[in-house]
């Protein structure tokens, strides 16, 4: 017959070992269980911060890295003197346009010209601020008056009241916006220049605007509209 004794005593011997081994892993995963939870306590950060630093700082030496590499840089493209006479004008039609645009507010009898003179205000107050902005990083010097004859049109204006003036600003700004939108047409179709581009975009949203309310007045006259055309389109010789 078998002896039940020993076989009782090796199994009691297997399920020592494998209670102690069991034992064993049960520590094991306690103290794991515990670094866990040191990780996620709140007010615990030992073990996260090291590397979170350390991920966000391979992020911050990879984006400097990028752009160490040869990332476009603003402005990049040469500045021609299309480019240059383009801020200039754009100067210029501000320095004069800001005050006509005042004018309306207080010379004008019409609400739509009053209307479009606030969209003069608006447009060239942005507008000449861009200019200066974009002129010092390129460079571009820019005049702090507008030409000779721009100065006639204010003292124009200023001169006139009610039904009078409320013609001449149509007309005269109808006529300078639309010789200054085919130069910036020009100036955008062939410029190499990344900030003379942005700029030629916004002045073309710009001016569009302005020759739209202006032309809403019902005031602009067929003689104004083709000695714009006359002169961005002058007959070949």
């Amino acid at each position: 017959m078998p002896d039940h004794r020993g076989l009782t005593g090796r199994a009691k011997a297997r399920t020592a070992l494998v209670v102690v081994a069991t034992l064993a892993v049960v520590g094991v995963g306690s103290v794991m269980v515990l670094n866990a939870n040191a990780q996620t306590t709140p007010g615990s950060t030992q073990a996260q911060v090291p590397a979170y630093g350390h991920d966000m700082a391979g992020m911050q030496m990879g984006s400097d890295g990028d752009a160490a590499a040869g990332a476009p840089v603003s402005g990049a493209g040469p500045v021609t003197e299309l480019d240059k006479t383009f801020l200039v004008k754009v100067r210029q039609a501000g320095l004069w346009e800001i005050p006509a645009g005042s004018l309306a507010q207080t010379h004008a009898s019409s609400e739509q010209v009053k209307r479009a003179g606030l969209h003069l205000l608006d447009g060239h107050s942005r507008l000449d601020q861009l200019v200066r902005e974009d002129a010092k990083m390129l460079g571009v010097t820019l005049p702090e008056q507008a030409s000779a004859e721009q100065q006639g049109w204010v003292r124009q204006l200023t001169a006139a009241q009610g039904l009078e003036f409320d013609k001449l600003f149509a007309n005269l700004l109808r006529s300078s916006h639309g010789k200054i939108f085919a130069t910036i047409a020009e100036v955008r179709a062939g410029t190499q220049n990344d900030v003379i581009r942005r700029h030629a975009k916004q002045a073309n949203q710009t001016v569009m605007d302005h020759m739209e309310v202006l032309e809403d007045t019902g005031l602009v006259d067929a003689k104004t509209l083709a000695d714009v055309a006359a002169a961005v389109n002058p007959p070949a010789k």
